[in-house]
């Protein structure tokens, strides 16, 4: 497994907290400046409870074989994908970026235009809000593995069907399979309702401590959400504090 972070300079620390929005304060009996949400406590129940799925990936579970990982093969099986509508539309698939031996595995819902574009998730405004939320805990873009729920960009940025998400779940799975992640940060509805098999809205599936395949689950908002909704980052980064202590 990688390293669990970087250390970052205080003013660059402030500067990335400063862009999820989160309020900085001045001590009256110091010049030195300390983000006011670090006063939210991590609750140490959410950190030991007990996930809600602990089943081990396997190949009759994945539909890939994942005995014999093999990053190469699942690549070019996910280049030459045509198990669902969304390959005749396609830029090119969308496989995920970052670091093979991850701690950390980010998964949000599926590529824009952008990353249809490009080939590599959450790039674009999103991207840097990402990059940011990253770096407010210590962790470079390359430091984290990143990917979707789906490969492939849906029309109009529309969200992904149920027979689309089945088509693309297995390579997700061997990627989790292949990685073996210490936790996964689920980011938005749509990857917190295909890992979690549930219909829970974003806000009650938060704070709470949920599994996917024995791998320590935190659900959060999606960064294009926080965009829209700037009053949320500071829920975003009790949800990265929470990352941060499973990490530990």
């Amino acid at each position: 497994m990688s390293s669990t972070g970087c250390t970052l300079p205080e003013d660059l620390r402030r500067y990335y907290l400063d862009a999820m929005g989160i309020q900085l304060w001045q001590p009256r009996d110091t010049m030195e400046l300390q983000p006011a949400v670090d006063e939210i406590p991590v609750d140490k129940e959410i950190i030991d409870s007990t996930g809600i799925d602990e089943t081990p990936l396997t190949a009759d579970r994945t539909g890939v074989d994942v005995t014999q990982p093999d990053w190469e093969r699942l690549e070019r099986a996910v280049v030459s994908c045509v198990k669902c509508e969304l390959h005749r539309s396609r830029t090119q698939t969308v496989f995920g970026t970052g670091d093979r031996h991850a701690d950390l595995l980010i998964i949000g819902e599926a590529p824009g235009r952008d990353e249809d574009l490009q080939g590599e998730p959450f790039v674009g405004r999103a991207g840097q809000l990402l990059n940011a939320m990253l770096l407010a805990i210590g962790f470079k873009r390359e430091q984290v593995y990143i990917a979707n729920i789906l490969k492939c960009r849906p029309p109009n940025n529309r969200d992904p069907r149920v027979e689309e998400a089945a088509a693309c779940s297995p390579y997700l799975q061997a990627q989790i399979e292949l990685i073996r992640p210490k936790v996964i940060l689920a980011l938005g509805r749509i990857a917190a309702h295909n890992l979690l098999n549930t219909e829970e809205k974003v806000g009650a599936l938060r704070g709470h401590r949920h599994s996917y395949a024995g791998v320590p689950l935190i659900v959060s908002y999606h960064p294009a959400y926080l965009l829209r909704s700037p009053l949320e980052k500071r829920k975003s980064w009790q949800d990265l504090k929470i990352v941060k202590a499973l990490l530990k």
